[in-house]
């Protein structure tokens, strides 16, 4: 089982807000629902968009390239379930954001 890998502090990304980093070599979305951490991958399955450079509403995350709209709490699509992006364990620990990618 992977470990969990210190990605940033908890206070870099404020709430309603979505960051890119690079979790062990891949590339991971962040973002921040009301004070809880989730993780996703960061390419949207439409076209590979950044997801991580989208507009976070609540906890539904829009691509910035065709809009198209993911639960980032469960990586699903919010207009066809079937679809989904891939999610990573997220834990907060000692003030910063810990991500788990396989």
């Amino acid at each position: 089982m992977a470990e969990f890998v210190r990605v940033m502090a908890a206070e870099e990304l404020a709430p309603g807000q979505a960051t890119e980093r690079f979790v062990a070599g891949r590339p991971v979305a962040i973002y921040n629902v009301g004070g809880r951490f989730y993780a996703t991958t960061n390419l949207c399955i439409h076209r590979g968009g950044p997801l991580g450079q989208g507009m976070l509403d609540g906890n539904v995350i829009m691509c910035p390239w065709h809009a198209w709209t993911f639960d980032v709490t469960t990586g699903e699509n919010t207009v066809n379930a079937d679809m989904k992006i891939g999610c990573f364990p997220v834990k907060l620990e000692d003030g910063h954001v810990l991500v788990q990618v396989d």
